[in-house]
C-alpha cells in the first residue's frame, strides 16, 4: 500500500510538472506590475530614467517585474550584497532593464534585454565606490506560478534555471508599469576602466561625467546614497 500510495504522488506530480498553465496554480495571467516584498520597487518612470542614467531610490530593497500582454517585460531591482570576509564592506546595485519575454511550452521563460539596461554599483570599501555600468542579462526561469493568497491576492513564483525559487512577487496592478518598449539609453560612448582590485567596468561618458561633477561639489561626502 505505501509503494502503491508513493507512486500516486510521483504520478501527480509528473502531471503538474507537464501542465505548467493549469487553473489550480496559475489562477490569472502573468500580465501586469508585480513587486517583491513590501513592494517598494516598482518598474517605470518613478524607479529609473534611462536617458539620464539615474534611479529614484525606493525606500527598502525588493525586485520588481512588469509584463505586458505582447511579449514586452520591465525589471527593477534594489538589493544590497554582502561580503563574509569584510561584513563591514557592504555592496549594492540598483538594476534596471527592459525587453522581450517569452513563454515555453515547458513552462520556462526567458528574458531577452533589449540591450540598454543599466546599473549602478556601489561598495562602502572598494576604491571606485560607485559607478554605472550595462546590465544586459538574459534571464531563465526554468518555472513560474501564479497562486491566490487570501490576504494579497495573485501571488506569482518565479524559479530560477537551478530550480531555486525568487522571492514571492505580488501583484500591484492588472497593467504593465513601463516606460517606453523602445531603447531609451544612447550606448555610443563609452570607457572601459579597471579598479585596484581588478575589477573591469563599463561606463558611460554621461556617468563618469556626473560622477566627477558630484565629487568636486561634496567631496568630503561622497559615497553611500541610502
Amino acid at each position: 500500500m505505501r509503494n502503491f500510495l508513493l507512486a500516486l504522488v510521483l504520478a501527480a506530480s509528473a502531471v503538474l510538472a507537464q501542465d505548467p498553465y493549469g487553473p489550480d496554480h496559475n489562477t490569472t495571467s502573468i500580465v501586469g506590475t508585480w513587486s517583491s516584498g513590501t513592494q517598494q520597487v516598482v518598474p517605470g518612470a518613478g524607479f529609473a530614467n534611462p536617458a539620464q542614467e539615474a534611479f529614484t531610490y525606493p525606500k527598502n530593497t525588493g525586485v520588481g517585474y512588469s509584463f505586458s500582454d505582447d511579449g514586452w517585460y520591465e525589471l527593477a531591482r534594489y538589493r544590497f550584497l554582502a561580503n563574509g570576509s569584510h561584513p563591514d564592506c557592504i555592496g549594492g546595485t540598483v538594476v534596471w532593464a527592459h525587453g522581450n519575454y517569452e513563454l515555453f511550452d515547458n513552462g520556462s521563460i526567458v528574458l531577452t534585454p533589449l540591450g540598454d539596461g543599466y546599473q549602478q554599483v556601489q561598495s562602502l570599501c572598494a576604491d571606485n565606490s560607485n559607478f554605472v555600468q550595462n546590465y544586459n542579462e538574459t534571464e531563465l526561469f526554468a518555472s513560474w506560478r501564479i497562486f491566490t493568497d487570501v490576504t494579497f491576492g495573485p501571488k506569482l513564483h518565479l524559479f530560477q534555471f537551478d530550480g531555486s525559487p525568487v522571492a514571492p512577487l505580488f501583484r500591484l496592478s492588472a497593467d504593465p508599469n513601463m516606460l517606453p518598449k523602445q531603447k531609451l539609453r544612447n550606448l555610443a560612448q563609452q570607457v572601459v576602466t579597471t579598479t585596484s582590485d581588478g575589477l573591469v567596468t563599463t561606463e558611460t561618458l554621461a556617468a563618469r561625467k556626473e560622477e566627477r561633477e558630484e565629487r568636486r561639489a561634496a567631496p568630503r561626502q561622497w559615497g553611500w546614497p541610502w
